[in-house]
């Protein structure tokens, strides 16, 4: 009999205990002899040096256990916001979500943010209230919160009473609310239950596992995984109501690259999740991603146990595995066809910026060469070496995270590397329409002309570009070029920032059929678009961070003048007991050290938490301007000198 394959992700803000419960897991159906601890730095997917030492999880790891004729894979995601890049690339690899809830401190706002991915994804999910064991724990406020925050479709299934977890949805029991909640989402239920007639368990379960399944209702678990109350509930919900993924019936390949690491004596290795066809040692596959006909050659395939790896015969159709020989794979690569692999969410946009420096000049390139690899593990630090000023910059989510890269730069590499303090990541956009125009004819061979119209976008629009010039002005293969070379033109704009939220049209050209050669409008294009934002003129805009803030009631008005004082808006406060909870928006720039001011002013007692909402107009005292970063196409003749190889 074959297997049921299931991937699950396990997902959580920091500290909800979700590394925890992967441990129980698969304690629970035998597939760790002992239990380990996050605290001692035992536990089975925290592999990492720094992950055992400051006892979190850094970079998402995977485990498998079977139970039932089910193999379970777990991918467990770090829940520190800094890492959450790690979560986004690895949903599309998951059949279903475990969405873990601290009982103790509630829904906060990267749980939210979680929830919004999944279900932007149709992931089916359960969410589990962890920590009930804590003294005080109200469940049914937690579930208040939930409801609010999360899903009004969410329907706890249990009870806590005394210290056991009481099932209310089976054969003998069963909950009125939840039949309600069930029969809403199915009319021919609906109707019988209306005219009185009865409706038989099995009946209702099975509209229960559709409703699951549709993403139309989200059961709810509770239970402690430090005391391993609740896991076998988990366990059975997982095996028994998420269920296998449809696959596609032309059995051709089609798999999708969710984590990259490097091995000191395999290279790089891609942990793939396949979703239609197999992947076996030797097998050829086309990176779809990359968008280029050439073969890769698949090397040795691997499992993970407890951050070894084993040998594997292969990756089936459904489940995950890690392969060697894919010199060109990076996170988020897909191989083959797209098949069902859903489109990706993001979930982290950097709003920081460093400099990494070797305290050894001779290694410079070394750390370059690092830096580039562990930009394929995260394509989010989007390194830039700037080669004439020998700068390597990267973008970061949050401070942690320049910890984390210096252990892994001095642990894998040998490199010590200082960084340098951050910068917020501004943006720029046109301040009104203008023209942009270049004539590169000189010094021959060259020749392209273009002239292009440059307008201001709505914010959050993105750059859009169109061509009013026929192919008989400007040929099609070096239109090709000017599309292909405007994103790289505007990472820099006159501030010094990524220009964005504009409208680009190329309303003029020429070439010439003896004096144009390839690459003229590569290096044409970058000096006209610089022409026409010194015309335009740009508006920086700033990065805005919405936020949710919970502390006590004597600190309302101390903290509301501190958001109105840095530029935020709030909302109205929710009041509960003693404490209150607010919600709003605020510039990253003011507000970046205020976490840690806020611990100061409440003894630690209040919870921070806030993710990119927009990016928004500020002035230029408000933001910050920066020079061009290596040579600048408004310096013309030294642009060219470079774009040509004589620099």
């Amino acid at each position: 009999m074959t297997k049921k394959l299931l991937n699950i992700g396990i997902l959580a803000h920091v500290d909800a205990g979700k590394t925890s419960i992967t441990e129980r897991l698969l304690f629970q159906a035998g597939a760790l002899r002992n239990i380990g601890s996050v605290d001692n730095g035992t536990s089975a997917t925290d592999n990492l040096p720094i992950e055992r030492d400051r006892g979190i999880s850094i970079r998402l790891a995977t485990a498998s256990f079977e139970y039932s004729d089910c193999k379970v894979t777990i991918i467990d995601t770090p829940g520190h916001v800094d890492f959450c890049a790690e979560v986004e690339y690895s949903l599309r690899a998951m059949d279903a979500v475990v969405l873990v809830i601290s009982a103790a401190d509630g829904v906060q706002s990267h749980t939210v943010s979680l929830f919004n991915a999944i279900k932007k994804m149709q992931i089916p999910s359960v969410f589990f209230i962890n920590k009930i064991d804590r003294i005080g724990i109200n469940i049914d406020a937690v579930m208040a919160d939930v409801k609010s925050n999360l899903s009004s479709h969410s329907i706890l299934l249990q009870l806590h009473k005394e210290s056991k977890i009481e099932s209310i949805w089976n054969s003998k029991t069963q909950s009125h609310a939840i039949i309600e909640q069930v029969i809403e989402h199915h009319d021919d239920l609906l109707e019988m239950y209306l005219d009185g007639n009865s409706l038989s368990f099995n009946r209702l379960d099975e509209a229960l596992n559709q409703s699951i399944a549709s993403c139309q209702l989200y059961p709810v678990l509770i239970g402690s995984a430090k005391k391993g109350l609740g896991i076998s509930a988990l366990i059975d919900l997982i095996v028994e109501r998420f269920t296998q993924p449809q696959s596609s019936e032309n059995n051709k390949l089609s798999a999708v690259v969710f984590k990259v690491e490097h091995d000191k004596d395999l290279g790089k290795m891609a942990y793939l999740r396949v979703f239609s066809g197999s992947i076996k040692p030797r097998d050829r596959v086309v990176n779809a991603t990359r968008k280029t006909d050439e073969e890769e050659k698949i090397g040795q395939v691997k499992t993970n146990a407890k951050g070894k790896y084993l040998d594997a015969d292969g990756i089936n159709d459904g489940d995950i595995g890690i392969v060697s020989g894919l010199s060109l794979a990076k996170v988020g690569d897909v191989y083959g066809e797209q098949g069902f692999i859903k489109e990706m969410i993001s979930l982290a946009t950097p709003l920081l910026t460093v400099q990494a420096v070797s305290k050894d000049d001779s290694k410079v390139m070394d750390l370059v060469k690092a830096m580039q690899q562990l930009c394929d593990e995260d394509p989010l630090l989007d390194m830039k070496w700037i080669g004439e000023l020998r700068e390597l910059h990267v973008k970061i989510t949050g401070m942690i995270q320049v910890e984390i890269l210096q252990s892994i730069l001095a642990n894998r590499y040998g490199l010590v590397t200082e960084f340098s303090q951050p910068s917020i990541i501004y943006k720029e956009t046109p301040s009104k329409i203008a023209y942009g125009y270049e004539r590169y004819w000189m010094p021959k061979p060259c020749w392209a002309i273009l002239k292009f119209k440059i307008e201001p976008g709505v914010v959050g629009s993105g750059v859009c570009y169109a061509s009013t010039v026929s192919t008989n002005d400007v040929s099609a293969k070096y239109q090709q070029e000017i599309q292909r070379a405007i994103p790289e033109a505007l990472e820099q704009g006159i501030k010094g920032w990524q220009v964005t939220d504009c409208k680009i049209t190329l309303v003029e050209g020429e070439d010439h059929n003896v004096h144009s050669r390839s690459g003229d409008f590569l290096i044409a294009t970058p000096m006209a678009l610089l022409n026409g934002l010194v015309e335009s003129g740009t508006t920086l805009l700033e990065p805005i961070v919405s936020f949710k803030l919970n502390a006590s009631i004597d600190l309302l008005g101390t903290i509301s003048s501190d958001i109105t004082k840095m530029r935020g808006t709030l909302n109205s406060p929710v009041i509960i007991n003693d404490n209150f909870s607010l919600t709003g928006v605020i510039p990253a720039a003011t507000s970046l050290k205020y976490p840690i001011e806020l611990a100061s002013k409440s003894g630690g007692r209040a919870l921070f938490s806030s993710h990119l909402d927009s990016y928004q107009p500020c002035t230029d005292q408000q933001g910050q301007t920066t020079s061009y970063r290596g040579v600048n196409p408004l310096d013309r003749e030294k642009w060219i000198l470079k774009a040509r190889g004589a620099m």
